[in-house]
């Protein structure tokens, strides 16, 4: 399944955000050796200074560090290693006046107050992983998980939200199959927070029943137009002021071809650009955009020049063999870098496709994207935005297909 999860290589403002604690830091054997050797270093310390500077008292450290490596149990247990290491070189190996009672009594509160400091890290991370667990859940609720060579179509997506304990914003992509042809939708809803995932939720499962059923695309983009006009009137109804959210998006429909078939030449397509700008289509040749329709966005119906029901305008288009087309949000055109900058997505493209024509490949080409905005972006200090990409490309033989899930 060639998807770039957004977790495992997140775009952010200050380039990838690497993993805490490192790798190294983790698992039994940095709970065990850590802690110990700062122990041993501290008592050795303390043996080989003089009476007028006491190391021992150091030994607060090692609770400490182990409350932000290791468990409760494990804390508890370097907490007693400590008081024990004080008071045998204390009162065995170097006894002096200097320490004592007080250094005794602050050893003893280090201790405890690291081995309750543990306690509530490790609640706050367990409350943390449950969160987590949900986000994911309904990530992929939502989005759902699409199969390899999915519809007939060879393709790579990459899915990264502002939000990154939501872990699920206001964009959204999906791939139907259909008896007349695989239809594709990729959007944006406006604004963010609990409003923008449900709007998601409901364009999604419109999008997955009408463009199966509906022979049209224009009936499909009217469909998820009344979708969107059916939720910002329930949002009034429960009293949410959503009643001006909207969503562009860009749906399109891929002809269908009969099983067994070999595909020579251009694949046809139907296109629809609702308020969203239109796709690229890259290939070896170059950069080129897909024509506009200039639809309104989804739930601004009422705007729109075309009689009303009718719905968007519909424009005809093709894919060479060799052209794989993008679809984005305006997360990748939007990056901006320290002076503000937006990157330049057709510009660097052609470039890029100029130097190496192998890029073409959707997975290549979604992972170039990501890393070209990522650089573009690193060490800005502009708010980040959703971002999604869908990379897509008709496989040269269509496999039979019996039956459409």
């Amino acid at each position: 399944m060639r998807r770039v999860q957004g977790d495992a290589t997140r775009v952010s403002r200050l380039g990838r955000v690497p993993a805490f604690p490192p790798t190294w830091l983790r698992g039994r054997d940095a709970v065990r050796v850590l802690p110990a050797v700062l122990l041993v270093l501290i008592v050795l310390g303390d043996l080989w200074t003089s009476s007028g500077f006491r190391m021992i008292t150091w030994v607060v450290m090692v609770p400490a560090l182990t409350a932000a490596l290791a468990g409760v149990g494990g804390t508890v247990v370097f907490s007693v290693l400590s008081l024990a290491a004080y008071l045998l070189v204390d009162t065995v190996l170097h006894p002096v006046p200097e320490t004592g009672l007080p250094g005794f009594l602050l050893v003893v509160a280090a201790g405890s107050t690291s081995v309750a400091a543990c306690a509530v890290r490790r609640a706050n991370e367990r409350r943390a992983e449950r969160l987590a667990l949900v986000a994911d859940v309904v990530r992929d609720t939502v989005l759902r998980p699409l199969p390899f060579q999915w519809g007939g179509l060879d393709w790579s997506a990459l899915y990264v939200t502002a939000d990154r304990v939501a872990r699920v914003g206001g964009d959204f992509y999906d791939l139907q199959p259909s008896p007349h042809g695989t239809r594709v939708v990729l959007g944006d809803v406006q604004g963010k927070g609990i409003g923008a995932v449900a709007a998601v939720a409901v364009l999604l499962g419109t999008f997955r029943e009408a463009a199966y059923h509906e022979g049209l695309l224009r009936d499909v983009a009217r469909r998820l137009e009344t979708r969107m006009k059916r939720q910002q009137a329930y949002s009034r109804f429960i009293g949410r002021n959503e009643s001006d959210r909207f969503a562009t998006a860009v749906v399109l429909s891929f002809d269908p071809v009969e099983p067994g078939t070999v595909r020579r030449g251009v694949s046809g397509m139907d296109l629809a650009t609702l308020g969203h700008e239109p796709p690229l289509a890259v290939g070896p040749d170059g950069v080129r955009a897909l024509p506009s329709t200039g639809g309104v966005p989804l739930g601004m119906g009422e705007l729109a020049c075309d009689p009303p029901g009718s719905g968007p305008r519909i424009a005809r288009d093709g894919l060479a063999p060799d052209e794989t087309l993008l679809i984005f949000t305006d997360g990748v055109t939007e990056a901006r870098d320290r002076t503000g900058a937006f990157y330049p997505l057709q510009q660097d493209l052609a470039r890029a496709v100029a130097e190496d024509p192998g890029l073409t490949q959707p997975e290549r080409l979604v992972r170039y994207v990501r890393d070209a905005v990522d650089r573009h972006v690193s060490g800005a200090r502009w708010e980040s935005d959703d971002l999604t990409l869908l990379a897509l490309r008709p496989l040269p033989v269509e496999p039979p297909r019996e039956a459409f899930p």
